[in-house]
């Protein structure tokens, strides 16, 4: 090519300079041309290249963590993300963009500005369609997980219901779409069930039949819940239907993507995540489902929910889509697959999704325990949670420990109370050893993986849900076998000893784990003292972990580990027979007391009454234990 080149120019220096000036000029062109090329490529500011660099959208068991801002909430300071990309879509008015927030000097708009019509939703609806959640400022940072969840799948047709002033005022100013629900509720948890709970659920479907004649498509989700892929184009596929609803199904009557078979579906339709386009039988159902609700304020809604939803099921609408007529006999429902729309049962415990090698849209934490705390634990377990930087990288480091499991316990024989036990006790034992060293050096204890042989539920069972995919053993979560509330909950000191972090078992593999802990390791062995290489020493070789003699005291783990307060993580091999206990007696009594509180029940033996039975974090130090539920009214209680 270059001779070719070279071959037309001399041919062009034998003929009239006019082709010299057109050769040079061509020439001068291609040069400058490849300049402004190779510029664009290998420029590192280039926004062509941002690909390169930017990290993925997030998607089940990946997150991305939120930065840093000036205003923080004071139940947990989860910070704002980096401004949004140009094209983001934004309000037309003080609305804004997400995740921009106004700026400082800028007062906040009078209550009004915020009030629910049709002006504001339509500021942020894009083909037609609204994703909406709400809550009090309790739940702030499951909302902000929520949106950012949303945008990270590019979607901003997003807005958020505040039921009180001081959640509002919060997300305005994080640069999140919201709007006043005017419930005037407490900033505080409500609790499950109770009638503040009911209140929140009432509000729900006075939202819904006031949404529903604006002309929107309303996707309603509850702020317990995350997206994982972008659901709208799965419910595209379906523009006959009138309510799309999830549902509490535990067994697939599905292996594919398509609606759950309605007439298999024995599980409640769950009302956290429901699909409503504006049809005239829709709007006549969210009116009637209103009046009930308001007529009775004992009625929970979801109760109401199915009861009118009910009155009538079928025929199918046709025989391919999966929709069913419902309710008056006009109303066309599907229900969205259990196995990629997920329950906390079917994500968590059966992995439905991963066995049919599926990708899940959403998971709600339905089917778990320890109220909010066990829900926020059951995200980060999945890595689906938005926390703030310093959620990982805690005062005092992290330890974490290899749990020992044989074989046998784990895999052979049959799947019993009995063996349950033993595989469960077994690892608490171990987990109750961590917990005492993390107090010792103040450090944060990351939990193991928990292996179980059976399921946990509120009712008799023969250890899994019949027909099922839960596999035995599994990994469960924590709050199958812990009380993951009372051990986030702090205690007064005098009484139960100095609180002890934890972390959930997925912690160290979170990309959100910031360099300077995933570099700052030190790995620890256990030995036998008296064999070759095993004294207490602080020295350490780069090629090997520290040996650390099994059965130390006190006084031996404070003098080794004192060397090594500035590393991050301490990795134990095992923990087992590595600690022989408080030196201090009321300290180890105050420790006991506190750790005793945090073991569950395993729920429940079939035809028992009553048939849960307690975990006992110290099973070990009680002959002739066994896993009985309690005999009498009296024995019905946690183990002393």
């Amino acid at each position: 090519m270059v001779e070719g080149w070279r071959n037309g120019f001399r041919e062009a220096t034998n003929s009239k300079p006019l082709f010299v000036t057109i050769y040079a000029t061509v020439i001068i062109g291609v040069l400058v041309s490849s300049f402004y090329v190779f510029s664009a490529i290998y420029s590192p500011t280039n926004g062509s290249t941002s690909w390169l660099s930017s990290p993925p959208l997030s998607t089940a068991g990946r997150i991305h963590k939120l930065p840093q801002e000036n205003a923080t909430s004071q139940l947990l300071p989860v910070a704002l993300p980096p401004p949004a990309p140009e094209e983001e879509a934004q309000g037309k008015s003080s609305l804004g963009k997400i995740w921009v927030s106004p700026p400082k000097d800028k007062k906040m708009p009078p209550l009004e500005a915020f009030k629910l019509t049709k002006e504001l939703f339509g500021e942020r609806v894009k083909d037609n369609v609204i994703i909406v959640t709400f809550g009090n400022y309790a739940f702030m940072d499951f909302i902000l997980t929520w949106v950012k969840h949303l945008t990270d799948l590019d979607l901003s047709n997003i807005l958020v219901g505040a039921m009180d002033t001081k959640l509002l005022e919060a997300l305005y100013w994080k640069g999140v779409p919201v709007f006043d629900m005017g419930s005037h509720m407490s900033t505080v948890d409500v609790g499950w069930g109770s009638p503040t709970f009911h209140k929140m659920g009432r509000e729900k479907v006075i939202l819904i039949d006031s949404v529903l004649p604006f002309g929107y498509e309303l996707l309603m989700c509850d702020t317990d819940m995350v997206w994982l892929k972008n659901p709208l184009p799965y419910l595209a596929r379906y523009p006959d239907a009138d309510v799309l609803t999830s549902s509490d199904q535990v067994v697939p009557t599905v292996v594919d993507d398509s609606l759950d078979i309605w007439q298999q579906v024995s599980g409640a339709y769950n009302i956290g995540i429901f699909h409503w386009r504006p049809t005239e039988s829709a709007k006549k159902l969210a009116k009637e489902w209103k009046d009930i609700l308001i007529a009775d304020d004992k009625v929970w809604d979801q109760n109401g929910f199915n009861e009118i939803v009910r009155r009538q099921l079928g025929p199918s609408v046709d025989g391919d889509s999966g929709l069913f007529y419902a309710y008056d006999g006009n109303l066309k429902v599907g229900i969205l697959p259990a196995s990629i729309f997920c329950s906390g049962h079917t994500y968590f415990v059966q992995a439905m999704y991963q066995q049919l090698r599926l990708e899940p849209y959403a998971l709600h934490t339905t089917f778990q325990y320890a109220g909010t705390e066990g829900k926020r634990h059951r995200l980060r377990e999945g890595m689906v949670f938005f926390d703030p930087p310093e959620y990982y990288d805690a005062p005092g480091g992290f330890i974490s420990f290899k749990p020992s499991i044989p074989k046998s316990m784990l895999l052979d024989g049959n799947h019993t109370i009995e063996s349950h036990f033993t595989l469960v006790n077994h690892q608490m034992k171990q987990i109750r050893s961590a917990l005492a060293i993390a107090s010792l050096l103040n450090r944060t204890l990351v939990m193991p993986p928990i292996w179980c042989r059976l399921d946990r539920l509120w009712f008799g069972h023969p250890g899994t849900l019949e027909g099922s995919m839960t596999r035995q053993p599994f990994i469960c979560p924590l709050d199958h076998v812990f009380e993951v509330n009372i051990m986030l909950t702090e205690m007064p000191e005098e009484e139960f000893g100095p609180g002890i972090g934890i972390r959930e078992y997925s912690f160290l593999d979170n990309p959100s784990l910031p360099k300077q802990v995933k570099e700052s390791w030190l790995d620890v062995q256990l030995c036998q003292e008296g064999k070759e290489g095993c004294v207490a020493s602080n020295i350490t070789t780069p090629s090997g972990p520290l040996k650390f003699p099994k059965r130390s005291n006190e006084d031996t783990f404070k003098a080794i580990f004192s060397s090594f307060s500035d590393v991050k993580v301490i990795k134990f091999s095992s923990v087992e027979d590595a600690f022989t206990g408080f030196s201090d007696k009321e300290r180890e009594e105050r420790f006991r007391r506190r750790v005793k509180r945090y073991v569950g029940i395993w729920c429940c033996e079939e035809n028992k009454t009553p048939g849960h039975i307690y975990y006992d974090m110290y099973w070990d130090e009680k002959p002739g234990w066994k896993p009985v539920p309690p005999q009498t009214p009296e024995e019905d209680h946690p183990p002393l």
